[in-house]
């Protein structure tokens, strides 16, 4: 009963939503009304309408048996992820920081790290229902007549329509996981041994369901191999780094750890990585006073619209005459055989550490994503730094952030579209499936209500 009734109210928000966009004049601009955001890149202002897709948030229904789920595209992965582990289930890949939202991985990519067995969030999506540009409200599926939206959906970042639900598949979880902290001084040996792993899904005879790695600098790195746990092992208790103790610090203090499920998948959104250190967060003195429910990614995300709004910290600096400071905030993917080269080339001229690694691989090799096209025989690495960057006199805004472009382009990788994005407008179409995104496109949004995703990567609109 309770599936018919949130099915219920998912249609008739489905007919609300379709509604508004029909009552906007025919070729006037839309955007959307939502809760949150986890792009890094500042959107110019607009006038344009904005359809409230607000209320696009929560699980209609989750098959246990079938192991799937039918969930709003607003849902949170916070409150995914708490309907599906009240079933022993999660989703094939979580993405790292609570507010991130289901129809936002899909559409914008994400990644964790379950990537090296399960690809990317979008490739356990089995049906989605997509509002389009030109206002239709369609059931794309792999093999149905909307299959080219299907796949050439993820990567748009709504610039085709928006995913109001998306079924998805769900794999089983247990209660704990058991975690190896394998410490190296070689970044070519690190990447060397993720390769192996990802590939035999074990360590010295021990089964791997997870695989992430965290550079403190260039001979101070770290393998983190996760491991499906059913009962805690003997004489040990889960740890806890929701409150004083902080994650990421763990991994230079101890060989071995283990955290419930659910901590798991959340270690990284206490500290949102290490960016909390900005705020002071990981400072004992405050961090004793800083209340434990606001310990949480979306809490710095607010600090950080305030500093965008008064410019304080900036102001601080520019007095005590601090060079001017360049955002570096970017997740590249890189082929597992240069990632040593990138990690290296990386640490030479960008400088930014920690550096968080996580190896991904296409989930079906028969699979092709239009807009991000992957080789699927090829373990890629994920490289995730989220900094600032000294400019020295000459250099402009974008200047490290076009080297970076520039190196993953040679080395065969692609990047991330969430921040902000440099590259000459052709290019741009070479790199994220010019041809096939044209056509869809003129099939969805003839009008170009919907920006476009070069004017939304690069351009900021």
């Amino acid at each position: 009963m309770q599936a018919t009734s949130a099915r219920a109210d998912y249609d008739a928000r489905v007919a609300r939503l379709a509604g508004q966009l029909a009552a906007i004049p025919p070729g006037s601009p839309v955007r959307l009304k939502k809760k949150t955001s986890n792009l890094f890149r500042t959107r110019r202002p607009s006038s344009a309408p904005r359809l409230d897709v607000t209320d696009f948030d929560g699980v209609i229904s989750i098959d246990v048996e079938a192991r799937t789920a039918d969930v709003q595209g607003m849902t949170t992965y916070e409150h995914l992820l708490d309907a599906t582990l009240a079933h022993g289930l999660a989703p094939l890949v979580v993405p790292q920081l609570k507010t991130i939202t289901l129809g936002g991985a899909v559409t914008g990519l994400g990644i964790e790290s379950t990537s090296f067995r399960n690809g990317l969030p979008h490739e356990s999506v089995l049906e989605m229902d997509v509002l389009t540009g030109d206002g239709r409200v369609v059931t794309a599926t792999p093999d149905n007549e909307h299959r080219d939206l299907f796949h050439g959906f993820p990567n748009s970042y709504g610039s085709l329509g928006y995913a109001l639900r998306l079924r998805i598949l769900l794999e089983p979880v247990t209660p704990w996981v058991s975690l190896r902290h394998v410490p190296f001084t070689s970044a070519a040996e690190l990447f060397e041994t993720m390769a192996q792993v990802c590939e035999a899904r074990s360590h010295e005879g021990v089964p791997v369901d997870f695989v992430d790695a965290t550079a403190f600098d260039a001979g101070e790195l770290y393998l983190t191999l996760g491991t499906w746990t059913s009962e805690l092992p003997a004489g040990t208790s889960p740890s806890d780094y929701t409150g004083m103790g902080i994650y990421y610090r763990s991994l230079q203090q101890r060989r071995t750890d283990v955290l419930s499920v659910r901590d798991y998948y959340w270690r990284w959104d206490t500290d949102w990585f290490w960016c909390s250190r900005a705020f002071g967060a990981q400072d004992p003195r405050i961090r004793r006073l800083w209340p434990k429910r606001l310990l949480r990614s979306d809490t710095y995300w607010k600090l950080i619209a305030l500093e965008d709004r008064w410019h304080v910290a900036q102001r601080r600096d520019e007095r005590r005459g601090r060079l001017p400071q360049e955002k570096v905030v970017q997740d590249v993917e890189v082929p597992i055989g240069r990632a040593a080269e990138f990690h290296e080339w990386f640490a030479r001229e960008i400088g930014i550490t920690p550096v968080w690694a996580c190896p991904l691989k296409q989930r079906d090799a028969a699979s092709e994503w239009d807009l991000y096209l992957l080789d699927p025989a090829t373990t890629y690495v994920n490289f995730g730094f989220w900094s600032t960057v000294d400019l020295q006199p000459g250099q402009s805004d974008g200047h490290h952030n076009r080297l970076v472009e520039a190196e993953v382009e040679r080395l065969g990788g692609r990047k991330s579209l969430y921040s902000t994005s440099y590259y000459e407008e052709d290019h741009f179409w070479s790199l994220y499936g010019g041809a096939a995104y044209e056509r869809l496109k003129k099939e969805y949004d003839p009008q170009a209500r919907l920006s476009s995703l070069y004017d939304k990567a690069v351009r900021n609109a």
